[in-house]
């Protein structure tokens, strides 16, 4: 199966839309071989600088193509999956709420009883 990896495996990369599969080169697979050898799913933020600039690179360059629609994509082994999730923008976050006066005279509360 490591041969078989190293000879045509292709990269899962797990998109809002769906799964797409990317061809690496032969130096991109025996590098991606060594960073999936623990786990076969990373999460994108877990790689490093590095590693998420090559999976960004390999994602422009190449065309996606779903499982499904790929001539003979089928066939080939996946040799790791990379979960791409959205950046979260800044007003989807939950807002931070301010402390309220009840909360500022806590400590005083706490001193008064000891």
């Amino acid at each position: 199966m490591l041969i078989e990896k190293l000879a045509a495996g292709v990269v899962q990369v797990q998109t809002p839309i769906g799964p797409r599969y990317v061809m690496p080169s032969f130096r991109q697979r025996v590098y991606l071989l060594w960073m999936f050898r623990n786990f076969p799913i990373l999460p994108h933020a877990v790689l490093n600088g590095r590693q998420q600039r090559m999976i960004d690179r390999m994602c422009s360059e190449q065309r996606f193509a779903s499982m499904a629609y790929a001539d003979g994509m089928d066939e080939a082994p996946v040799i790791g999956t990379v979960e791409r999730r959205p950046p979260i923008a800044a007003d989807q976050l939950p807002s931070r709420h301010s402390l309220t006066s009840d909360s500022r005279s806590l400590p005083a509360e706490v001193r008064q009883r000891s």
